[in-house]
């Protein structure tokens, strides 16, 4: 079974998310939402509302888990047996530091394959830091999320 995990902090889940978690379903079996926990981040979501707003807009695909995890990603990676990462580009800057954690990852565990998924350029620019200062500041988020997430916010 070819299992991945998307891992992110999700704070909020963004229409890129859905999308980049969307067109890498027909490449495995199963896919896990892992909610990383940082204690050093302030969420602007609880780590169980992200859960379920995520959980709520993949209701319908029944081969996405969604999980909460703390700790290494790898070491998350190996707890549900992933053999793969997926991860969305938006950028040349994205690229840079995500193959750096890629690479690091392949060291720590050699059979582990990080998938890299590029934006659409529609939704180049979209990310949950510039959502959370949408929402903070009262303004309307309604074209950078899912639908489905729109109610819990």
């Amino acid at each position: 079974m070819k299992i991945a995990l998307f891992p992110g902090s999700f704070d909020p889940i963004t229409i890129a998310h859905a999308d980049i978690l969307s067109r890498a379903l027909p490449l495995f079996d199963k896919i896990v939402v892992g909610i990383g926990l940082n204690s050093s981040k302030q969420n602007f979501l609880s780590a169980e509302q992200r859960g379920e707003i995520v959980r709520t807009v993949f209701a319908d695909m029944p081969n996405v888990e969604v999980a909460l995890y703390e700790g290494l990603t790898i070491d998350f990676c190996k707890k549900i047996n992933a053999q793969y990462m997926v991860r969305g580009i938006r950028s040349v800057g994205d690229f840079e530091y995500e193959r750096a954690i890629a690479q690091i990852n392949q060291t720590m565990m050699p059979e582990m394959e990080t998938i890299f998924i590029l934006s659409k350029p529609e939704y180049s620019a979209i990310s949950s830091t510039i959502v959370r200062d949408i929402l903070r500041n009262h303004g309307d988020v309604s074209p950078f999320l899912p639908k489905a997430a729109l109610r819990f916010l």
